[in-house]
Order: C-alpha cells, then structure tokens, then sequence
C-alpha cells in the first residue's frame, strides 16, 4: 500500500530491534521497511548468516535505506544489549521460567514508559526455524506473546516486527483512533463567504418553490443552515460548491419542459 510523503519528517525514535542469527538477508529487508513504517530506525543484527549490508536486503526494503545503513552487526547477544536497561523477548509459544509475558499491547506501553524515563530498549526477536532459546530470553527483562491462532501460531520475523512495530506507534497516540499522519491543517470559511453560498443556494430554492408552506420559510431556512454550517466548510468547499449548483442551475433553465419524465403505457 503506498503513501510515502517524502516532503514529511521521517519518524525515528522507540526501541531497538534485535534480530538473533538472520537467515535471509530478504527477511532483513523486510524487517526494515516494517520498521520505517511506524517509525524504528534502529536494527541490530546477532551473528547473520550472510554479510551485511547487502544487496538483497535493500532491494526489498522499499527505500528504508536509512534503517539499513545504521544497521549494527554483533558477535553474540551479550553485547548486542550491553547499552540497554530494558529488553523485551518474543516467543511464540509459553515457556517454563520466572518470565512475566504481556501482550503487544502492554508491551509498546512499557517500552513507551522506559523510554520516556530516559532509558535505552529494546525488543529480541529469535530465528526463522525456531526462536529463541531459553538461554537468550534468560537475558531479557520479559516476554511478549502474539494472541493467534493456536493451531497455525507461525509468524515469519517480518510480520512479528511490523506487529510490535505498530503497537509502539500506537501506544504515543493521544487516542486510539488517532492517525499519526494528519492531513493539511484547512481553515473553516469565513462567515461572509459562508453566508453568501447560504444566499446563492436559498435563492434558488425560493424560484423553485423549495419552502412550501410559505409560513414555515424561515424555520426550513434555520434548518438549512444548520445542516450546512455544521460541516465546517472551508473556503476552497465552498467556491466548490458554488459551481456545483451554479452548474445545476444553467441545466435546469436550459433543460427543455418535459424532459426526463416518462409517460405510463397504455394498457
């Protein structure tokens, strides 16, 4: 689905994302651009199967170079998270430790309250075949589980990122129906320009006899403009919107009588 707006600031904060020995160098790619997609930038990598950076990674990264190239590479998970105060691991499947689990949901919202207390985090991710093993999310603070399908629980590294990707993102929304791109900032019309759309249109309905009975004129008027002004027209609507019925009125004073109505058969 594309939306990328160049012209934006690029979103770049949150945790670290920790991949534990990567396969396919096109899994990394994918990491990435979910990544970018809510805002992470950065990715370190534990002992990857292939050199990186590579070609394949950013040919599947759909322009997240910058998650790639800042991309730091590590010899083993110690020092992979020796910067860190708080590490999330997860895992697919329930483990017999003293870990706590919590959701994605309850995951981004830690992750949130450790960030803005100033502390480094981040979130471990096992390998493609088989995850993590006890001893890696030994070294973690706790685990985060995925609620889906028991009997089909497999999510490939990509779709586990993206997950945990947005639900961070989430988690800084002032509102849970709140997007984090807001379209351009439009000004509502000015009363006059307003008012005189409410004359073009009241006009015409008036020639049309629109307010029938005459005596209920002034409340079907009142009614009229509540509708309309409730929809905090702007000013580029409303010149819109003039031109709509202005068009509508030169069809209607050059349609010939009769046009459009048709006669019942006879039988």
């Amino acid at each position: 689905m594309a939306g990328t707006d160049k012209k934006r600031t690029l979103i770049i904060d949150g945790p670290v994302i920790i991949l534990i020995e990567p396969q396919l160098p096109e899994n990394i790619g994918m990491v990435a651009r979910a990544m970018a997609n809510f805002g992470l930038e950065k990715l370190r990598l534990v002992r990857p199967r292939e050199k990186f950076p590579c070609k394949k990674a950013y040919a599947v990264a759909s322009k997240a170079d910058h998650v790639i190239d800042n991309t730091s590479v590590f010899d083993d998970l110690r020092h992979a998270i020796a910067d860190m105060h708080y590490v999330l691991a997860t895992t697919a499947r329930a483990r017999d430790n003293f870990k706590s689990v919590v959701s994605p949901v309850e995951a981004a919202h830690m992750l949130r309250f450790h960030e803005w207390s100033g502390e480094k985090t981040g979130i471990l991710f096992g390998r493609e075949r088989f995850g993590l093993s006890n001893k890696e999310i030994s070294f973690t603070d706790e685990m985060v589980t995925f609620p889906v399908n028991p009997a089909f629980a497999s999510l490939n590294i990509a779709q586990a990122v993206l997950l945990m990707s947005y639900e961070w993102m989430k988690s800084g929304l002032t509102e849970e129906t709140q997007t984090a791109f807001r379209g351009p900032e439009v000004l509502r019309a000015r009363k006059e320009v307003l008012h005189g759309f409410f004359a073009q249109l009241e006009e015409m309905l008036d020639v049309r006899g629109y307010f029938r009975p005459q005596e209920r004129r002034e409340v079907m008027i009142d009614n009229l403009r509540s509708v309309l002004t409730r929809a905090g027209f702007s000013d580029p609507e409303i010149r819109l919107l003039h031109g709509v019925i202005s068009s509508l009125d030169r069809f209607s004073s050059q349609k010939p009588r009769g046009l459009g109505t048709s006669k019942r058969l006879k039988s």
